[in-house]
């Protein structure tokens, strides 16, 4: 390598690392190059940091991901309220994906709140790359909130349902 390509790699490398380029590949000919840096311990935003703020922020869905026939699932407040119950069970999602409260577009919810639910019984479901998951109550009890909107983004672990252990 001239000293020239040396410098303009150095240069590439350099304005990588200043606009936070994780990975870069050139193939030109017989030139092939591919750099992969580790990314910043500190001072970058993560997937997890921008989800918490998602969920933070309001959600709006389109007019068409909410079936108008549908009944509505009231979600609650992204952070719970000084008079929670520390006694309600939290239903939480198995897996990321985008939140439906019914079968289909249209049809009724699984469940509203006030419902009485079995341990087992399908609640909710949550797309994921194409695949319906049916998301099962792992306690029985009494519905007491939807914790989440119809349609929204989800994450691993984040709590959907309140239930109220019979």
């Amino acid at each position: 390598m001239k000293k020239q390509d040396i410098d303009d790699l150095r240069e590439l490398i350099d304005f990588l690392k200043q606009n936070g380029v994780a990975e870069f590949d050139v193939d030109r000919g017989d030139l092939k190059l591919r750099l992969k840096f580790n990314p910043p311990e500190t001072g970058s935003a993560s997937l997890s940091d921008l989800a918490r703020l998602l969920r933070v922020a309001p959600a709006a869905a389109p007019p068409s991901a909410v079936p108008q026939s549908a009944a509505p699932i009231a979600p609650a407040a992204a952070a719970q309220p000084a008079d929670w119950d520390a006694s309600l069970h939290l239903v939480k999602s198995p897996i990321v994906g985008t939140f439906y409260c019914s079968p289909s577009p249209g049809a009724s919810p699984f469940v509203s709140p006030g419902d009485h639910v079995e341990k087992g019984q399908v609640i909710a479901i949550v797309e994921a790359m194409k695949l319906m998951n049916e998301i099962e109550a792992d306690a029985s009890g009494e519905i007491v909130r939807c914790l989440v909107s119809n349609g929204q983004a989800i994450e691993f672990g984040q709590p959907l349902f309140a239930i109220r252990p019979a």
